[in-house]
């Protein structure tokens, strides 16, 4: 399922932003101002961000730049602002798409569907390849772990969880997304799969795995990657 993070608050609008969106089976997440956005964001993962530039609390371009600091999901601006200077400021901040309020609901799916098949088309090679620590290194496009110079087997899901923390140096991972990306959405309350896992790969990865230094836990919230 393709999710959504509607970032608006006007509460009418939002409602039928949402009822459109779930009637053609988006996910969809709402945030009435900047700050609740940001936070959405991190935790929920969104596929594609729709955001008003008229927020209560912060203007949206800098809740643009805040997103391009460690997202590159498309960002669809919807305004009433019609200047071209505010277009303009709102693209070069890093915003995919930029509509213009009134809209017809018809031409903003559209254009949402533009966007997914735009990031649908991208392969998604990790930025990172080749990570190297004191314990032990990982080649991601050879698929192979190693320690003291030698192999460490892993098993497929150990792989796709080390992959996802690996490529997101020094983030919060949350465990929803991780659950949802290795397992699937069914899964994404399972949350004992992600400490069993955790613990296998900090046995054959970390130095003393009952006090990692690399693979790190934030409590009630998720993982990171410390390189």
């Amino acid at each position: 399922m393709t999710r959504v993070l509607v970032v608006e608050d006007d509460p009418q609008l939002v409602r039928a932003l949402v009822i459109n969106m779930q009637a053609r089976q988006y996910g969809v997440d709402a945030a009435p101002d900047g700050a609740t956005a940001l936070r959405l964001a991190a935790m929920r993962q969104p596929d594609v961000v729709m955001l008003d530039l008229g927020l209560p609390d912060m203007d949206g371009v800098d809740v643009i730049k805040a997103l391009r600091g460690w997202t590159r999901v498309p960002i669809l601006v919807l305004s009433a602002r019609q200047a071209s200077d505010e277009k303009v400021a709102a693209l070069d901040a890093g915003a995919d798409d930029y509509i213009t309020k009134p809209f017809s609901m018809d031409e903003l799916l559209a254009r949402l569907r533009a966007a997914v098949r735009r990031v649908e088309d991208v392969p998604l090679a990790p930025t990172t390849t080749l990570v190297t620590t004191d314990d032990f290194t990982i080649d991601l496009l050879a698929k192979r772990a190693t320690r003291g110079g030698h192999d460490i087997r892993l098993t497929p899901t150990e792989w796709h969880l080390l992959e996802i923390l690996i490529t997101n140096p020094g983030r919060l991972v949350t465990q929803k997304y991780l659950l949802q990306e290795v397992w699937g959405v069914s899964q994404s309350n399972k949350t004992n799969y992600l400490r069993v896992y955790m613990a296998q790969l900090r046995r054959k990865l970390e130095g003393d795995p009952s006090s990692p230094r690399y693979l790190i836990t934030e409590p009630g919230m998720g993982y990171r990657f410390e390189g």
